[in-house]
């Protein structure tokens, strides 16, 4: 029989009883994360043979240009739709002044009745109360500014102006009606501010670029920030950058970017430097819809009015919303975040990648960890390419929800030192492709129930009491999908609760060694390469083509001509393994060798 399967067939390593063609075949060949699996051995220390782009894909702030699609940008043209006013397009402005900077002056063109200006050298303070102007500024300062005080919305241009403001903010706008600023295409603006302000009794004033309005930022020229005293761009309204704008927020002491009602990326090239947060929002949505944005952050967690705070990349006060584009966060500091809301947080589309390198920061008796993705609410992933590695040390989690966590599609791959993705309620995969290894607890671990109805999950965790798949003593429901669930211990699926057949295999592991599950026909229904030496393992199995049948485990051999979603194998040939059992389904969840299932690692904390 050995023979007869394993090298007169050469048999194909069929996922879909019944179909000749492997449906997954084009995913895995067109796979954007597509790692070397089993070349080398570990031990139970938590060190993978794990090689490719999860764990060497690596953010760097990158000022090139977009090559492809840089989001969308179409002009409402309903006066009724929402953000009809956000569009410089649906605005007139017949009115111009012109304003050039130079070191201890500027040149003002200015014959706008209603328009007056004070000077005092290159620092320029604006009063409008008429409709319809535009200022376009250009030439460098090394001690100027721009202040604005408008009852009327007004555009703003910058035309190649380079400010710095050694006391205060390069552009200070105390006016409430929204500002169109549009950098003017081919050229470069710079913005600075100093590290001490002098404050104005009554005037708000706490970045390089403060706006007490909504900012609309167009063109497709370049602005450069850099923020000495606090955040660099702040408004305390909202913020939407369309497509073609080339932002960078060079360094800040605070947020790189900070709102109060929300902050919207249509597209364009948004990179920033920052020591607390990137983004910011304190109380309304975070929404991107395309364009290109990386945020490095550095700074490390703090006590101060009995809690601990620390830096995220992007942090939301509400909701995060995102349907196209790129995000690469990375923090660097002790309990640093990548994506993290008070809010929910939902990913349609894109691709997003997430690295937090910081340990644990504890104060007396309480203490903060590294996440990659965190939502003190729902966090539901319908589609998009999410690459997340948080290798930190304690607490260090990749993706995880307070409440309940979905994933309906896309691709997720998480490394993560502590769990990969954990959710306090229910988690629950519906489809998609999702993978997780953690190199010292579990690859999903719930706090209460979780289901799989559909997709590939597979998820790696460390020796006992860790495991792959751990809901506690809660319900493990499977009615669908491809599932491998590995690691010292797993909570056992529930028989009752599940509709698809599941294996549970106890054995011994080496990394690299191959497994495979063969029918009576000789057929292969599910190929997997261990990512780790296992001294006891557990190991949950469960694919749509288990049926009350005889099947034997193959181990050891090779798979050749194979594509592979980390360590699961299609469209190959395996051969040269040794039987190591056999055994007949004829229930819902079959036990195969000695397995230690149950609770799992149990609650976590953090």
């Amino acid at each position: 029989m050995k023979n007869k399967v394993l090298q007169s067939i050469g048999l194909s390593l069929l996922l879909v009883c019944g179909c000749s063609n492997d449906p997954y075949e084009e995913w895995f060949n067109n796979s954007p994360i597509f790692p070397d699996a089993g070349n080398g051995t570990t031990g139970d220390s938590g060190s993978s043979t794990l090689t490719g782009t999860l764990l060497d894909f690596e953010i760097n702030i990158d000022e090139s240009d977009i090559t492809g699609d840089d989001g969308w940008d179409t002009v409402p043209t309903d006066s009724s739709a929402d953000d009809y006013d956000d569009y410089v397009e649906n605005s007139t402005f017949t009115k111009t002044v012109t304003i050039h900077y130079t070191d201890g002056g500027a040149t003002i063109e200015n014959e706008v009745s209603g328009v007056s200006i004070e000077q005092n050298g290159a620092h320029l303070i604006v009063t409008q109360t008429v409709k319809e102007v535009e200022y376009i500024l250009s030439g460098k300062a090394s001690d100027g500014s721009f202040k604005m005080n408008s009852s009327n919305k007004w555009k703003l241009t910058l035309n190649g102006v380079n400010l710095t403001n050694t006391t205060g903010a390069a552009i200070n706008i105390q006016s409430k009606k929204r500002v169109f600023v549009a950098v003017a295409e081919g050229t470069e603006n710079t913005l600075t501010d100093g590290s001490n302000y002098t404050l104005i009794d009554g005037e708000d004033m706490k970045a390089c670029f403060f706006s007490e309005a909504q900012l609309i930022f167009s063109g497709s020229g370049q602005l450069n920030i850099t923020g000495n005293y606090r955040h660099a761009l702040c408004s305390d309204d909202y913020i939407r950058i369309r497509k073609g704008v080339k932002m960078n927020i060079r360094s800040a002491v605070k947020d790189g970017i900070h709102t109060n009602d929300g902050i919207y990326i249509n597209g364009g090239i948004l990179n920033i430097n920052a020591t607390d947060d990137g983004l910011q929002c304190e109380e309304g949505p975070i929404v991107v819809a395309g364009g290109r944005t990386t945020i490095i952050t550095t700074g490390n967690g703090s006590y101060a009015d009995n809690d601990i705070s620390s830096s995220s990349a992007i942090n939301g006060g509400s909701t995060f919303d995102m349907t196209g584009g790129t995000v690469l966060l990375k923090s660097t500091g002790s309990a640093g975040k990548g994506l993290n809301c008070d809010d929910m947080i939902t990913i349609n589309g894109g691709t997003l990648r997430v690295i937090t390198e910081g340990k644990q920061y504890k104060y007396g008796s309480l203490d903060s960890s590294a996440k990659g993705i965190k939502s003190k609410a729902n966090l539901t992933i319908n589609d998009g390419n999410i690459l997340v590695r948080t290798p930190g040390g304690e607490g260090s989690e990749g993706i995880e929800s307070k409440n309940t966590l979905t994933i309906n599609g896309g691709t997720v791959a998480v490394y993560a030192y502590d769990d990969c993705i954990n959710a306090s309620k229910h988690i629950e995969v519906n489809g998609g492709y999702v993978y997780c290894y953690s190199t010292s607890n579990d690859g999903i671990d719930s706090n209460g129930t979780l289901t799989i109805n559909g997709g590939v999950v597979l998820a790696a965790g460390t020796s006992s009491p860790e495991g792959g798949l751990d809901c506690d003593n809660n319900t493990l429901k499977i009615t669908g999908g491809i599932v491998v669930g590995i690691g010292g211990s797993n909570s056992s699926p529930t028989s009752s609760a599940c509709t698809q057949r599941c294996i549970v295999y106890g054995a011994s592991a080496t990394a690299g060694q191959v497994m495979s599950v063969i029918n009576s026909e000789g057929i292969s229904v599910l190929t997997y390469q261990m990512p780790r030496t296992y001294n006891s393992m557990s190991m949950i199995i469960s694919c749509p083509q288990l049926t009350n049948s005889s099947y034997s485990i193959y181990t050891g051999g090779s798979v050749a001509d194979a594509s592979n979603f980390y360590n699961l194998y299609t469209a190959g040939t395996y051969s040269g393994g040794t039987q190591s059992q056999s055994f007949t389904i004829s229930s819902m969840v079959t036990s195969v060798g000695n397995s230690n299932t149950g609770g799992g690692g149990g609650n976590r904390p953090w």
